[in-house]
């Protein structure tokens, strides 16, 4: 993860503030709040900036996901040429449906806050898209979610990695 933040990070930032490059990158699907902080952390934008940034830029997909998706795919479905590549994302996102299935609110907080690759809002919107969740637990779920791994993510980036890297 880190050498692609590098990467958002070195391409974009000829172009955008540090702060710009730090919401656009905790926006993105696979990155999202983890990538954000991490590259924050090695701009040098202060915590206290970073947090905020990051926070919203991770919110931001998550009512189009839970809202449209479903939609999306459907239409998507309807051409050759998308239909393999939405079967293998809704295969994908139920495959890590279990504890979410299981546990459901507990489950996607859980799902969301802990930063592990494949995990984190858009996966977890996805899911719970696909689920049926009823959206305002799922929207809260994954607020928590994202508080949860706000908290992990700023040790490791600030914390633990400002520690070896600064």
């Amino acid at each position: 993860m880190e050498s692609l933040v590098q990467l958002f990070s070195s391409t974009l930032g000829q172009y955008v503030s540090e702060e710009v490059v730090v919401f656009i990158i905790s926006m993105c699907p696979f990155l999202e709040l983890r990538g954000g902080l991490l590259a924050a952390s090695l701009l040098k934008v202060p915590i206290l900036k970073a947090i905020p940034i990051s926070i919203i830029g991770n919110i931001i997909p998550i009512p189009f996901i839970l809202f449209f998706i479903r939609a999306i795919f459907a239409w998507m479905k309807k051409f050759k040429m998308f239909r393999g590549l939405i079967e293998r994302l809704e295969k994908r996102a139920m495959s890590k449906s279990g504890k979410v299935t299981q546990y459901e609110f507990m489950g996607l907080v859980l799902f969301v806050g802990i930063p592990l690759p494949g995990t984190g809002a858009w996966m977890g919107s996805l899911i719970a898209a696909l689920l049926e969740m009823d959206i305002k637990k799922a929207v809260v779920a994954e607020l928590i979610g994202i508080a949860i791994a706000t908290v992990i993510m700023s040790f490791v980036s600030y914390g633990l990695l400002g520690a070896i890297v600064h």
